[in-house]
């Protein structure tokens, strides 16, 4: 009996530390999480093969969500990226995948984590800056 109440615990416990993390992520971490990625994907972008003569001419997009002026700056990268349809590198699926991630990190900052997040500078020019602070 010994043994198999030891077994039950066991294999109740396993599960649990598989599922690690075993809190879902906050708002704040997604939008984190998801400006990391993006920073990231656009810069990739900026040098791909099949994007990189389209992507030349974009500035370079860091995010940082702590900034205030985050906002500004990727309703504008939108705009720049929406304005590639006239060039061909627009349809490309990773270009595509920019525009949408972008556009959702902009709804979840704007309208779900309104509350959650607290805009600890507003410095426009610090996003021009490959310095973030995560």
């Amino acid at each position: 009996m010994l043994v198999l109440n030891k077994l039950l615990l066991v294999l109740s416990v396993v599960p649990m530390a598989l599922s690690y993390p075993f809190f879902p992520p906050t708002c704040y971490s997604k939008a984190l999480r998801m400006a990391q990625d993006l920073t990231q994907m656009a810069a990739d972008l900026k040098i791909g093969y099949e994007t990189g003569h389209c992507m030349a001419h974009m500035p370079d997009l860091y995010l940082d969500i702590h900034n205030a002026c985050v906002m500004y700056k990727m309703r504008a990268y939108i705009s720049l990226v929406e304005d590639l349809r006239l060039r061909r590198c627009a349809y490309t699926r990773e270009v595509r995948k920019l525009e949408v991630t972008l556009r959702q990190l902009f709804i979840i900052m704007g309208e779900k984590c309104h509350g959650d997040l607290v805009f600890t500078i507003y410095d426009c020019a610090a996003l021009e800056r490959p310095y973030n602070r995560y």
